[in-house]
Protein backbone atom coordinates (compact mmCIF):
# COMPACT_ATOMS: atom_id res chain seq x y z
CA UNK A 1 0.00 0.00 0.00
CA UNK A 2 1.45 3.37 -0.90
CA UNK A 3 1.80 6.30 1.46
CA UNK A 4 -1.17 8.18 -0.04
CA UNK A 5 -3.55 5.28 0.58
CA UNK A 6 -2.31 5.00 4.15
CA UNK A 7 -2.61 8.75 4.66
CA UNK A 8 -6.09 8.75 3.14
CA UNK A 9 -7.46 5.91 5.25
CA UNK A 10 -5.87 7.03 8.52
CA UNK A 11 -6.92 10.68 8.23
CA UNK A 12 -10.34 9.87 6.77
CA UNK A 13 -10.95 7.28 9.47
CA UNK A 14 -9.98 9.71 12.23
CA UNK A 15 -12.02 12.52 10.72
CA UNK A 16 -15.08 10.32 10.14
CA UNK A 17 -14.87 8.92 13.68
CA UNK A 18 -14.67 12.43 15.07
CA UNK A 19 -17.66 13.56 12.99
CA UNK A 20 -19.68 10.51 14.03
CA UNK A 21 -18.86 11.19 17.68
CA UNK A 22 -19.74 14.85 17.13
CA UNK A 23 -23.10 13.94 15.56
CA UNK A 24 -23.86 11.56 18.43
CA UNK A 25 -23.03 14.18 21.04
CA UNK A 26 -25.15 16.79 19.21
CA UNK A 27 -28.12 14.47 19.57
CA UNK A 28 -27.56 13.20 23.11
CA UNK A 29 -25.57 15.73 25.14
CA UNK A 30 -27.25 18.48 27.13
CA UNK A 31 -23.90 20.27 27.20
CA UNK A 32 -23.84 20.44 23.40
CA UNK A 33 -27.43 21.66 23.38
CA UNK A 34 -26.35 24.45 25.72
CA UNK A 35 -23.33 25.27 23.56
CA UNK A 36 -25.54 25.70 20.49
CA UNK A 37 -27.87 27.95 22.48
CA UNK A 38 -24.89 29.97 23.75
CA UNK A 39 -23.60 30.40 20.19
CA UNK A 40 -27.03 31.69 19.15
CA UNK A 41 -28.21 28.79 17.00
CA UNK A 42 -31.78 27.42 17.07
CA UNK A 43 -32.23 23.90 18.41
CA UNK A 44 -33.30 22.44 15.07
CA UNK A 45 -29.94 23.47 13.55
CA UNK A 46 -28.14 21.17 16.01
CA UNK A 47 -30.20 18.23 14.75
CA UNK A 48 -29.74 19.16 11.08
CA UNK A 49 -25.99 19.45 11.59
CA UNK A 50 -25.87 16.06 13.33
CA UNK A 51 -27.66 14.37 10.42
CA UNK A 52 -25.43 16.12 7.88
CA UNK A 53 -22.28 15.05 9.75
CA UNK A 54 -23.52 11.47 9.96
CA UNK A 55 -24.27 11.29 6.23
CA UNK A 56 -21.05 13.10 5.25
CA UNK A 57 -18.90 10.80 7.37
CA UNK A 58 -20.52 7.74 5.81
CA UNK A 59 -19.91 9.08 2.30
CA UNK A 60 -16.23 9.65 3.08
CA UNK A 61 -15.58 6.19 4.50
CA UNK A 62 -17.64 4.11 2.07
CA UNK A 63 -15.26 3.12 -0.75
CA UNK A 64 -18.06 2.72 -3.30
CA UNK A 65 -19.47 6.23 -2.83
CA UNK A 66 -19.33 8.24 -6.08
CA UNK A 67 -16.62 10.86 -6.44
CA UNK A 68 -19.22 13.62 -6.80
CA UNK A 69 -20.72 12.78 -3.38
CA UNK A 70 -17.28 12.68 -1.78
CA UNK A 71 -16.47 16.13 -3.16
CA UNK A 72 -19.80 17.43 -1.84
CA UNK A 73 -19.03 15.93 1.59
CA UNK A 74 -15.56 17.47 1.66
CA UNK A 75 -17.05 20.84 0.66
CA UNK A 76 -19.75 20.60 3.30
CA UNK A 77 -17.26 19.74 6.02
CA UNK A 78 -15.02 22.62 4.93
CA UNK A 79 -17.96 25.03 5.18
CA UNK A 80 -18.84 23.54 8.56
CA UNK A 81 -15.33 24.08 9.92
CA UNK A 82 -15.11 27.66 8.62
CA UNK A 83 -18.55 28.39 10.09
CA UNK A 84 -17.49 26.93 13.43
CA UNK A 85 -14.45 29.21 13.51
CA UNK A 86 -16.61 32.25 12.73
CA UNK A 87 -19.22 31.32 15.35
CA UNK A 88 -16.59 30.71 18.03
CA UNK A 89 -14.76 33.95 17.23
CA UNK A 90 -18.01 35.94 17.27
CA UNK A 91 -18.85 34.72 20.77
CA UNK A 92 -15.25 34.66 22.03
CA UNK A 93 -15.70 30.96 22.79
CA UNK A 94 -12.24 29.40 23.10
CA UNK A 95 -12.77 25.80 22.03
CA UNK A 96 -10.44 25.64 19.06
CA UNK A 97 -8.64 22.33 19.66
CA UNK A 98 -11.35 20.24 18.04
CA UNK A 99 -11.67 22.69 15.16
CA UNK A 100 -7.93 22.59 14.43
CA UNK A 101 -7.88 18.78 14.64
CA UNK A 102 -10.85 18.61 12.26
CA UNK A 103 -9.33 21.08 9.80
CA UNK A 104 -5.96 19.32 9.67
CA UNK A 105 -7.37 15.80 9.27
CA UNK A 106 -9.89 16.99 6.65
CA UNK A 107 -7.18 18.77 4.65
CA UNK A 108 -4.85 15.74 4.74
CA UNK A 109 -7.69 13.40 3.80
CA UNK A 110 -8.71 15.60 0.88
CA UNK A 111 -5.12 15.98 -0.33
CA UNK A 112 -4.53 12.22 -0.26
CA UNK A 113 -7.91 11.53 -1.90
CA UNK A 114 -7.21 13.93 -4.76
CA UNK A 115 -3.73 12.49 -5.26
CA UNK A 116 -5.16 8.96 -5.45
CA UNK A 117 -7.86 10.11 -7.87
CA UNK A 118 -5.25 11.71 -10.15
CA UNK A 119 -3.28 8.46 -10.16
CA UNK A 120 -6.35 6.46 -11.18
CA UNK A 121 -7.66 8.87 -13.82
CA UNK A 122 -4.59 9.87 -15.78
CA UNK A 123 -3.71 7.17 -18.28
CA UNK A 124 -0.12 6.50 -19.19
CA UNK A 125 0.64 7.73 -22.65
CA UNK A 126 3.62 6.51 -24.54
CA UNK A 127 4.80 7.89 -27.82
Amino acid sequence: MNKYKITYWVTTGLFAAFMLFSAYSYLTSEEMKGAFTFLGFPDYFRIELAVAKLLGALVLILPFAPKSLKIIAYSGFFINIVSAVVAHLAKDYHAYGFIVFSAVTLALSYYAYMHLERQNVQPKTEI
